[in-house]
C-alpha cells in the first residue's frame, strides 16, 4: 500500500444495528487510518468522510435508519459534499425503492430500484463468493490502482437498478452484467465487501480514506 497523508480526515462508520463494523474498522486500521463507530446521530456531524456498511433486510434496515435519526445527517453529509461509502445493503439503501420481501421505501438519494436476481436462470441465489469486476467509468476514485478483472468478494440476493446508467461505475456478471458500484459526485457505494475482498478491498479503502 501506499504511504498515507499525515494528516487525516475522520472517518466514521454509522452502526444502526446491520452492519459487519468491526471488520471495516479493522480493515482501516490495517492500512494505517483511524475510524471511528458512531451510533449517535450526532456523531455524525463530524464525520470528515462517512461509511455506511449493512447486512440483513432493507426493511429492517432502513426503519432503523428513520427510527435512530440518522436519515438527516446522513443527507447533511451528502449535501456538504464530503466524501460517502456505502457498503453491500449500504448501496441498495440510497436508492429509491427495493422490492424484498414487499415494497419499501429507501433513502431516495439515488433514483433507481432494488431487485431480486430473476429465478429460471440456474442461478443460485444469494449470490455468495468471488466475482471479477468490471470497471465502466475510468475515473471511478475508488478504483485507483485497479484494472478491470479483479475480484471481490459478494454476498447479497438483490441488486440496484440505477435509472441513470451513467452513475454505474463498475458491473459484474451473474448470468447477466448487474450493478457491482456506482459513482455519482460524491458518493461512492459498493454491492460487495471490500473490508473481506484481502488486497484489493484493502486498496479501495485505501483509495476512499485518502479522497
Amino acid at each position: 500500500m501506499s504511504q498515507q497523508p499525515t494528516a487525516q480526515q475522520r472517518i466514521v462508520i454509522l452502526d444502526y444495528g446491520m452492519g459487519n463494523l468491526r471488520s471495516v474498522q479493522k480493515a482501516f486500521e490495517l492500512l494505517g487510518y483511524s475510524a471511528t463507530i458512531a451510533d449517535q446521530p450526532e456523531q455524525l456531524r463530524s464525520a470528515d468522510k462517512l461509511v455506511l456498511p449493512g447486512v440483513g433486510a432493507f426493511r429492517d434496515a432502513i426503519a432503523r435508519l428513520r427510527e435512530g435519526g440518522f436519515v438527516e445527517p446522513i443527507r447533511d453529509h451528502l449535501q456538504s459534499g464530503k466524501p460517502f461509502l456505502g457498503i453491500c445493503l449500504g448501496l441498495q439503501l440510497l436508492f429509491d425503492r427495493s422490492y424484498e420481501d414487499g415494497e419499501y421505501a429507501g433513502l431516495g438519494i439515488l433514483a433507481g430500484e432494488v431487485v431480486r436476481f430473476p429465478p429460471g436462470l440456474g442461478l443460485k441465489v444469494p449470490h455468495m463468493g468471488w466475482n471479477e469486476l468490471d470497471f465502466i467509468q475510468p475515473h471511478f476514485p475508488l478504483a485507483r490502482g485497479l484494472a478491470s478483472g479483479v475480484a471481490v468478494y459478494f454476498v447479497h440476493s438483490y441488486y440496484a437498478l440505477p435509472r441513470d446508467p451513467q452513475i454505474v461505475a463498475a458491473t459484474a456478471d451473474y448470468y447477466n452484467p448487474f450493478t457491482a458500484a456506482v459513482w455519482h459526485e460524491n458518493i461512492l457505494a459498493v454491492q460487495f465487501h471490500p473490508e473481506k475482498s484481502q488486497q484489493v478491498g484493502l486498496r479501495m479503502l485505501e483509495n476512499f480514506a485518502r479522497l
